[in-house]
């Protein structure tokens, strides 16, 4: 399988590119990165140093991965944080002519926006971009409650209006639909969820909620689901692979003490998943 990333880049730590690469890498994956950012670090320190990539550079890489004949082979395109408006049409762009040379390939599209604890953290612009140009063209997104909730002009809490929103959201274009971080009032305490609808149905996964937040674990989220999806078409499986291995990292990543994800440490959890959560179907 080959998967064209098209996302940020950090040289210290682990979010967008720098986050999904290796993960996919140790389960087999062939990536392609094409970077929209060169920064030393993510934005979340406060001061960061280097390139915000032009789109027309952006669109310039892909044109010569183009070139080399590669795009009839790549399976999947993934992308996530968008740092500028014109990112997400060289995005759809860049799928279209995927699509054009392998009908099969598969769009999966992150629409970072912000979270619960945070707001909105994007440019002005980037969520009606998402919502009028991206997500409608993507396969697959991957959204967390407070995005997904963002995208379909809802507040999702409850199980059934999770559901909903994630049915309306499918209704734009996508036919999958994986909500990250969902907290319901009625889950068990110190518990979270992710929530994955497609057209077989919906299913649940909890976790214990670790007392960490850790920038890039939605990257590696996106990335993983995507990939074991791409290879299965099964929903709970690659639910149920995505959550162990992400809930791994998250944990190591805790215990260590570090704040950036411990991404290379982590890597046997995404080769050989302990399958340790239960995925229950909900519809």
């Amino acid at each position: 399988m080959k998967i064209l990333s098209i996302q940020s880049a950090v040289a210290y730590g682990h979010v967008g590119n720098s986050a999904a690469v290796f993960p996919l890498q140790r389960i087999g994956i062939e990536v392609l990165p094409v970077y929209t950012v060169n920064f030393s670090n993510h934005t979340g320190y406060g001061a960061w140093r280097g390139p915000l990539i032009s789109p027309d550079d952006v669109r310039d890489v892909i044109t010569g991965i183009e070139e080399r004949g590669i795009l009839p082979e790549i399976d999947v395109v993934l992308s996530g944080y968008q740092g500028g408006e014109g990112i997400g049409e060289v995005i759809v762009d860049a799928v279209a002519r995927v699509k054009a040379a392998n009908p099969a390939a598969l769009y999966a599209c992150d629409p970072v926006m912000g979270n619960a604890k945070s707001g909105c953290f994007v440019a002005p612009a980037i969520p009606e971009l998402l919502r009028r140009r991206v997500v409608p063209v993507a396969d697959i997104i991957t959204p967390n409650q407070f995005e997904l909730g963002y995208l379909t002009g809802t507040e999702p809490d409850t199980l059934e209006s999770t559901l909903a929103a994630a049915d309306a959201a499918r209704r734009m274009g996508p036919r999958t639909v994986l909500v990250t971080s969902v907290e319901r009032p009625d889950r068990e305490q110190g518990t979270i969820e992710m929530l994955v609808v497609d057209d077989h149905g919906a299913w649940v996964a909890q976790t214990p909620l670790l007392p960490i937040k850790a920038n890039g674990s939605g990257d590696v989220t996106a990335a993983l689901f995507t990939a074991h999806y791409r290879r299965t078409g099964d929903a709970a499986d690659a639910l149920a692979r995505t959550t162990s291995s992400v809930f791994d990292l998250l944990r190591m990543t805790h215990d260590s003490g570090e704040r950036e994800l411990q991404l290379v440490e982590s890597q046997e959890y995404y080769a050989h998943p302990r399958l340790q959560f239960a995925v229950r179907q909900v519809r």
